[in-house]
């Protein structure tokens, strides 16, 4: 029995260990069935893969979606929706770009379905063999913008979207398709960053060098009107074939540096550039001087350019989109590398571009899209085929095509290469970095905004300042092509070109401004003045060398070949490459060319002959007074006489007695202090107020009156013999201007005759006609630019002077051909000569030696204006002012003291008559009547005398009252103190 137990025993164990690896296996095909049941419920969605798998960007962009699949199912992995990839290799052309059989549409088809109007797209077959046969319901691709041109309307035909991560030509975003997705940025957003570069360094132009295709084309429009918006001129725009061949590209370039820019923009495929730049750096144009600016089409692929290929690029500037440096970015590299060294083994693993990160965005969000739509039909629905039916026609629509564009464009996550969502069809990029290359490959050096512009570090979370900057200082340390220790300022001289031709004006006369000397046995020419002389001071002052000529405007024996428009407009027949002398600046000659700023005085004057006017009249007194003066000095002399009569009359027996005697007395009174002879004294504090501010006014207007007179009389008075232009066009003067001056056409704009116009050459002519004068075969004026005339009136200064008004006109400057370079740089030249000293000795050498005069150079002294009313106005007001407070105050006081007549019941009427008389009576309370009451000699018939009106004949003369009132005063006012003790 023991023994049957433990054989029971071991049966069990061994029983219950096959369970356990029954039930074991049980579980692992449970789980592998499960597995499978779960790979079996997702559905697959065909997308179209159309790429040059042969090219750095096509395969970088091909690893970048192998990858992008792995990890986005890896991290969800309970998706419902899986993308089935089917590829397609464009092989780098248009009409081979998807060939399902590998053979391409005959070219008379091509062209036949362009005139049968299928939206301007020529057909290829691989997007016709995955939209028909493989039924995929988007495409990613093509590389190209040619080739996305042409896909464009057959994936608005089939209703499904063409997302593109590398065509970036703005001339697709015109098609105004629904249905392409530009998973990249338009190359126009780089323009305002390149504009940014221009304004930094001040560059006034510049070259577009860019492939002849779709894509080199599209951005052209945009930055060209970009620069011309901030005054930068695009010189010249070379086009180079994708297929040129390494000689056509280094005649190109010969011929760019035949020119004078040297700021290039390079706008092209990665292949054409690198062999543009090796080109260009065995001729020696990636020397000093030069600067060339990437686009980012260049800019992003440069690590994939070879060790060779950078060492050719050194010191050129890029534009690229900003790329945020993340965990994930770094993560992604790693697996990238791994991908693309097991793809492409024999390859040089580089870095992933912004290409291949959009290409990684873009598959992750159309995942993502297809997942949203959820399990749908992704079916295509077929349209009937005709016997006659195209290979459009027969091509289907996609039932969901319309819900997945609309989950595309609303899909936003946070991609690799930035926030990732669609607006208007295409991303947009919120800043671009500025690189140099340097060494082995690139440095940042900056950044641009939107909002701030250039700048050194960037940080999107600030979003305070608001300031856009364009300064240099807000950029890092740039190595330039050749390493120069400067700036490169854009441009140089030609190399082709010698010395700079100046054309310089013949004349007769004036010869201080310019002047050429012929020497007979040699046939040389000598070119001196003082435009001259400053031209040469501010070309000696720019920062380089710039070599020139000078080439006179005339024959050999020393005539004109023409007038100064003549002179000019040999500038812009590219005959002269400047003209320096006494050209005008004026408007209608700037259409044609360009002047710099001006370095004299700017005006056209009237030069007239002076004469002596000192006056022999008999009423010479008067002049030296205006009439409103004069006026004016009468009214105020009666006006003071009142003005002392009212303060006076009632307390001052000086200015009393019969009407006629007290108006004779005020009148001599006012008019005898103009002498200072007056005998009446002044008793009130207010006359006295009163007459110390009317002497004062008459002291000063009576010494302004002498000293006037006196120089009428013994000063030579010259004045102009015409003082205004309508007189010499009423009297139909003759009148002068200088030879081949613009202003004859002043002077025909004026109204004026041109009959009566006569021609002088020289100082000496002008002088000659201006002594004869206009009825004797001269000159009544002569019109003229101010230096000319300063310059004449210096040598004639007692003859002839200037009269106003100067008409504005711009000085003289000089002359260059539209849009040079040089004129900018000269101009501030100009400023720096003309704000320095080196312009005073330049202006005493050829016109201080020849000034005869000891004044300003603006003629002789002419008599001074007669004296009126506009210069003692003030004085005038204040004695007036004065003269009003006193007489109010005394009135006042006066109504005060008879206040119970003003508020008596009695008619207006009666109170004034009233008042009247009260006011013709002496004021015995003032303190020069009590004096008589003490008095000891005065009689009762005196005393009742004073009480009464004005007496008509007085007992004494005015004399001795005053003297009688004085001695009175005294004694009274020892009686009051005696008594008040």
């Amino acid at each position: 029995m023991a023994e049957i137990r433990k054989s029971c025993s071991k049966m069990r164990k061994v029983d219950l260990d096959q369970l356990g690896f029954f039930l074991f296996f049980l579980s692992l095909w449970s789980l592998f069935i499960g597995m499978g049941f779960a790979q079996n419920n997702t559905i697959p969605v065909n997308v179209g893969v159309v790429l040059d798998f042969n090219t750095p960007v096509g395969k970088m962009g091909w690893s970048c979606i192998s990858v992008a699949l792995s990890d986005f199912y890896a991290s969800h992995g309970n998706y419902k929706t899986r993308l089935a990839i089917k590829t397609r290799d464009s092989r780098g052309d248009v009409v081979g770009a998807a060939a399902a059989d590998g053979n391409r549409i005959p070219l008379e088809e091509v062209w036949l379905k362009w005139l049968k109007g299928c939206e301007g797209v020529i057909l290829v077959r691989t997007a016709l063999d995955l939209i028909r046969n493989e039924e995929v319901q988007a495409i990613i691709g093509p590389r190209t913008s040619t080739q996305a041109n042409f896909l464009i309307g057959l994936g608005e035909k089939a209703r499904v979207p063409v997302i593109s991560f590398s065509a970036t030509s703005p001339s697709l975003s015109s098609f105004r398709s629904r249905y392409f997705i530009r998973a990249t940025l338009n190359d126009s957003s780089q323009v305002p960053a390149i504009t940014a570069i221009f304004q930094d360094f001040d560059w006034g132009e510049a070259v577009l060098i860019y492939v002849d295709s779709e894509y080199g084309d599209g951005i052209i429009p945009y930055i060209t009107d970009a620069l011309q918006g901030i005054d930068v001129r695009v010189t010249y725009r070379s086009i180079i074939s994708q297929s040129a061949t390494d000689q056509e590209i280094g005649e190109e370039l010969y011929k760019l540096m035949t020119m004078q820019t040297r700021v290039f923009i390079v706008h092209m495929v990665r292949n054409l550039g690198s062999r543009l730049f090796t080109k260009a750096d065995e001729i020696g144009m990636m020397e000093k001087g030069y600067v060339w600016i990437l686009t980012d089409g260049l800019t992003d692929l440069l690590t994939t350019f070879s060790p060779s290929e950078i060492d050719s690029i050194q010191g050129v500037l890029g534009v690229k989109p900003y790329v945020p440096r993340t965990k994930e970015l770094n993560s992604f590299r790693v697996r990238w590398k791994r991908k693309f060294q097991q793809d492409h083994p024999t390859d040089e693993i580089s870095e992933p571009n912004i290409f291949g990160l959009w290409a990684y965005d873009a598959v992750t969000a159309l995942a993502m899209a297809v997942e949203k739509v959820g399990a749908t039909n992704f079916s295509f629905q077929r349209t009937t085929i005709l016997c006659n039916s195209t290979d459009l026609d027969t091509i289907g629509v996609s039932q969901t095509g319309p819900y997945l564009l609309q989950s595309l464009l609303s899909t936003k996550f946070k991609g690799l290469s930035g926030d990732f969502q669609i607006f208007n069809g295409q991303l947009h990029s919120t800043a671009f970095q500025i690189v140099n290359v340097i060494g082995k490959g690139e440095r940042g050096v900056g950044f641009w905004t939107l909002k701030n512009g250039i700048i050194r570090k960037l940080n999107l979370a600030n979003t305070n300042s608001n300031i856009y900057s364009t300064s240099k200082d807000n950029i890092g340390a740039i190595v330039w092509p050749g390493e120069p220790t400067y700036v490169p300022k854009g441009w140089v001289l030609p190399v082709n070109e010698k010395k700079l031709r100046i054309g310089v004006p013949v004349k007769d006369g004036f010869s201080e401004f310019v002047k050429v000397t012929w020497d007979t046995s040699t046939n040389a020419t000598q070119v001196t003045g003082y435009c001259i002389d400053v031209f040469d001071a501010v070309m000696n002052s720019l920062p380089y060398a710039v070599p020139y000529e000078y080439i006179p405007f005339g024959t050999p024996d020393g005539k004109p070949l023409g007038n100064y428009n003549d002179l000019i407009y040999q500038v812009v027949l590219k005959k002269y490459d400047a003209v320096v002398g006494d050209t005008t600046i004026v408007a209608n000659r700037s259409k044609y060319i360009d002047f710099t700023l001006p370095y004299t005085e700017s005006g056209v004057s009237m030069l007239v002959p002076i004469k002596d006017n000192k006056s022999k009249s008999a009423w010479v007194f008067l002049k030296p007074l205006t009439w409103d003066l004069w006026m004016t000095s009468v009214c105020f002399f009666i006006f003071i006489s009142f003005v002392i009569w009212v303060l006076e009359h009632r307390i001052n027996d000086d200015f009393r007695g019969p009407p006629s005697h007290q108006a004779g007395t005020v009148f001599w009174f006012s008019f005898s202090t103009m002498v200072f002879t007056q005998k009446e004294r002044i008793v009130s504090n207010m006359a006295r107020i009163v007459m110390i501010i009317w002497f004062f006014v008459v002291l000063i207007l009576t010494q302004s009156y002498t000293a006037s007179l006196a120089s009428m009389l013994t000063v030579q008075q010259l004045q102009p013999t015409v003082t205004d232009i309508n007189e010499l066009r009423a009297k139909g003067e003759y009148i002068g201007y200088q030879q081949g001056s613009f202003v004859l056409g002043f002077l025909e704009r004026m109204n004026f005759d041109a009959s009566k116009f006569r021609i002088y050459n020289s100082p000496q002519q002008l002088a000659n006609l201006l002594s004869k004068g206009s009825a004797n075969g001269g000159i009544a004026a002569a019109f003229d630019e101010i230096p000319f005339m300063k310059l004449f009136i210096s040598q004639h200064c007692s003859k002839y002077t200037m009269v106003q008004p100067t008409y504005k006109f711009d000085g003289f400057g000089f002359v260059f051909p539209r849009g040079s370079p040089l004129v900018s740089d000269v101009s501030r030249a100009v400023l720096n000569v003309t704000e320095g000293d080196k312009m005073l000795k330049i202006e005493e050498e050829w016109f201080r030696k020849t000034n005869s005069c000891s004044d300003d150079g603006k003629g002789s002294s002419l008599s001074s204006n007669n004296i009126s009313l506009d210069s003692f106005w003030g004085l005038f007001l204040i004695a007036g002012v004065t003269s009003v407070l006193a007489v109010i105050i005394v009135l006042a006081m006066f109504l005060h003291k008879h206040r119970d007549v003003v508020m008596g019941e009695e008619s207006v009427l009666t109170k004034i008559k009233t008042l009247a008389t009260l006011f013709d009576q002496k004021d015995l309370s003032s303190h020069t009547f009590r004096l008589h009451d003490h008095h000891p000699y005065y009689s009762s018939t005196e005393r009742m005398a004073a009480v009464g009106a004005s007496p008509s004949v007085t007992n004494r003369s005015p004399r001795q009252s005053i003297s009688s009132n004085q001695t009175n005063y005294d004694i009274s006012f020892s009686s009051e103190q005696g008594n008040s003790s």
